[in-house]
Formats: C-alpha cells, structure tokens, sequence
C-alpha cells in the first residue's frame, strides 16, 4: 500500500564537530555506519514488505536497520513545533530509505497529528488499542493510518470529547510494541500536558529524543527545562545523545539567526543543534511536505534527518 518514493540521492552533513550550523546542523565526524555496511551485505537486514529502490540513497541516512527503532519528538509548550518536527522528520525518513515509517500521536487530548495530513481513515489510535487482539499484519494495522505523499503514515488522535477512553501508559507501550512489529521506524508525536506516566512510557521506550524548540529567550529556555526534566527523570544517557530542533529561525543582516550563547548552553547538553529557518509554508500550519519548502529549509530537515539516522542501530 505505501507509495513509491522519489529516488534521492544522498548527500553527507559537513563534518564540522563543535561548530552551530544555521539552517542546518553540527554533524558528528565519522562515517562508521558506512564502513560497517560494507561489512554487512550478506546479512539479513531489517526490511518489511519492500526491497531499496534502485537510486535510493546508500548513505547514513541510507543505512539499513537490523531492528526497529523509535524516535521520541517531545518538547515543553504548545507550539514548540513537535508535530512539525514530527512530520518533517518521518517524511525525510520515509522517503529516502525503503522502510515503512509511521507516526503516532500521544496527544493527552485531540492532537495535531491527524490535523496536518489528509486523513484516509477516521480512526485514530483508541481505535486501534481497541483492535490490538485482532492485528496481526501489516493490512491489519495499515487500515488505521493515513499515509502522505512522502510514504509516511500517521496514526492520528483526535477522540470525540465523550469518549471515555484515554491513551495510557500501558496502553501506549502495546500501541509501540505492536508497530514496531510492522514499522522498522516508529516516531512519536509527544502532546503537551502529558501524564507522568505516559511521559515515563515514551521515554523508556525511546532509542531517540528529539527535543523541539522556538527561537527566542523563552523557547531556548524552554528547551533546558526539557533537559533539567530529562536528568531528573533519569535518562541522562538520551538527553546527551539528543538532537534539539528549534523551528522558525529568522535572520536579518547583521542580526545572528540564533543567540551564540543559547545554542552553546543547548550544545553541552545534547549531541547537536538543528536551526530550521522560517518558512510561510509551514507557518501556515496544514500538511509537512519537506519537498515543497524552501531550500534552505529542506537542507536542515535533511541534516536532522542524517544526525537522527548516525544513531541507527547498526550492531
């Protein structure tokens, strides 16, 4: 069912270890997960349903998984661009490489997932923690996702205000564990107002953070409080191997896009900064399409998607 995607051929983040990249990222040194794809081409690898088209990319961001992995998209306010974040990521994601990618709203309330894409099913993930007995392949799960033009499909959360149902922690972990059965990755749309509990569940059962953020005092800030909580929560290890994204970046001449301090403070936290710049497109809220933004805006999505794939599980 998932569309072809358009080949795109890859292309490597600078290596500039240390160094705020605007509109783009700090990329690690290294191509270790190159090198040890080498090594690996006999190996069964982690692929459902589809084999790489021939053209798709064969970088980092091309490197096979051996198991499923989920990514984590959280952030401390509304409108610290999580859903965005989420969108444009999986996008990336599902377009360059030929695994399914799906994302899931956990959205305490009605959240944007489902909001920002066209919908070609109604339900949302109540309704398929209520069918949870009953899925057992792919078909069965995909008849409750919607999927965008990039191949991403998206598990939307937009309950009636009478349902008495809620996603909860236990609720939210056979939601993961049952896609990532299906989906080799699996991101998560974090709402803002989360239970404790949910919240802990998504953390535990992320291989990945990704911390979203605005520019500004407040939302650069806000971004060191998700860190604070982070540490106290006890998952220091993935904060420190987090990729922040602050969304909306403007620049002007002789105006620096993002505050050099900030974005060192943020820096000694996690393993890289991503400045996405402004963009009307996405301002106007709607469907994430990384394919139909600005240039500039394409590229940092690009390198967020290259930092999040260095973390691939390779071994």
């Amino acid at each position: 069912m998932s569309a072809a995607a358009k080949p795109v051929p890859a292309v490597e983040a600078p290596e500039q270890p240390g160094t705020p990249v605007a509109a783009a990222a700090a990329v690690p040194a290294g191509t270790v997960a190159e090198s040890r794809l080498a090594r690996r081409t006999s190996r069964s690898l982690f692929r459902i349903g589809r084999r790489a088209a021939a053209g798709r990319a064969t970088g980092v961001l091309g490197a096979p998984l051996l198991r499923s992995h989920r990514i984590a998209v959280i952030g401390l306010n509304g409108g610290a661009g999580k859903t965005t974040t989420t969108l444009a990521l999986g996008a990336v994601l599902a377009r360059e490489r030929a695994d399914r990618v799906v994302a899931v709203d956990a959205s305490p309330d009605s959240g944007a997932l489902g909001r920002r894409v066209r919908r070609q099913s109604g339900a949302t993930v109540l309704d398929l923690v209520a069918a949870l007995p009953r899925l057992r392949t792919y078909m069965d799960i995909r008849a409750f996702t919607s999927q965008t033009p990039s191949g991403l499909e998206v598990v939307a959360h937009d309950p009636d205000p009478a349902d008495p149902r809620a996603l909860g922690e236990r609720e939210y972990r056979q939601v993961v564990e049952v896609l990532a059965g299906q989906y080799p990755l699996v991101l998560t749309d974090s709402g803002t107002g989360m239970p404790h509990d949910v919240l802990c569940a998504v953390l535990d059962t992320a291989d990945q953070l990704v911390v979203a953020a605005t520019p500004g005092e407040d939302g650069m800030s806000g971004a060191g409080m998700v860190f604070d909580r982070l540490a106290a929560l006890g998952h220091e290890d993935k904060a420190r191997e987090a990729v922040t994204v602050v969304t909306g970046v403007r620049s002007s001449p002789g105006r620096p896009a993002l505050d050099d301090e900030a974005v060192a403070r943020l820096r000694q936290r996690c393993r890289a900064v991503v400045a996405v710049p402004y963009d009307p497109r996405l301002a106007r809220g709607g469907e994430v399409d990384p394919e139909t933004v600005r240039g500039r805006t394409r590229d940092a999505y690009r390198e967020l998607a290259t930092l999040v794939a260095r973390n691939f599980p390779h071994d």
